[in-house]
């Protein structure tokens, strides 16, 4: 939300590609949810790729706003080919991701989806509902420990995207920094990556 609000730039939205191969999509691949930001990149694919169209920022906002609520995970995406520079937000989700599928079915051992720098963590106050852990974690990070009758993070599986920080109805979980997962990405650092503002 705060690259979106911050960038003084063309934001494109469309289809996502994923969602149109997949047999059962979670949401019709129709419902337009990825993004390019910025130019030259925007602008190309909105003039080029009738899938997509150019958007107010308001607009894109409540595009991750509709994503956040389904539990999708807002990912930032750096292109090779455009000098590693930042271009896109996609609202991914386990079922339909090619990125996540990939990640979760080899055990995270391809590197093409980095950590946003947190980890997700349960405090007392969780009273083993498991609404986190009934289709919240894309990542399959979260399972319940029976003995314990909370939810248990696999610290080594979360990426910190912060699904299940929303989705807590007893907001049990919250995100804490963690070194190991490397640095958050800085919106300030994002315009400068290319984004102009």
């Amino acid at each position: 939300r705060d690259v979106i609000l911050k960038v003084n730039d063309t934001i494109a939205v469309g289809t996502c590609p994923c969602r149109e191969n997949v047999e059962k999509p979670c949401i019709p691949p129709t419902q337009q949810v990825c993004m390019f930001v910025g130019d030259p990149f925007a602008s190309f694919i909105a003039e080029n790729n009738p899938k997509y169209r150019k958007v107010s920022q308001d607009e894109a906002v409540k595009v991750l706003e509709f994503a956040h609520q389904k539990g999708f995970v807002h990912s930032a995406y750096f292109k090779k080919e455009a000098g590693n520079r930042f271009v896109a937000i996609c609202n991914c989700c386990s079922c339909c991701c090619l990125g996540i599928r990939m990640w979760n079915q080899l055990g995270g051992m391809v590197p093409i989806i980095t950590a946003s720098g947190y980890v997700a963590e349960v405090n007392d106050d969780c009273n083993g509902c498991a609404a986190c852990a009934d289709k919240t974690c894309n990542f399959n990070a979260i399972s319940m420990d029976e003995k314990a009758q909370k939810a248990s993070v696999n610290l080594a599986k979360c990426m910190g995207c912060g699904v299940c920080v929303d989705m807590c109805p007893r907001k049990a979980i919250q995100l804490r920094r963690e070194p190991s997962k490397g640095d958050p990405l800085d919106v300030e650092e994002l315009k400068n990556l290319g984004v102009s503002g």
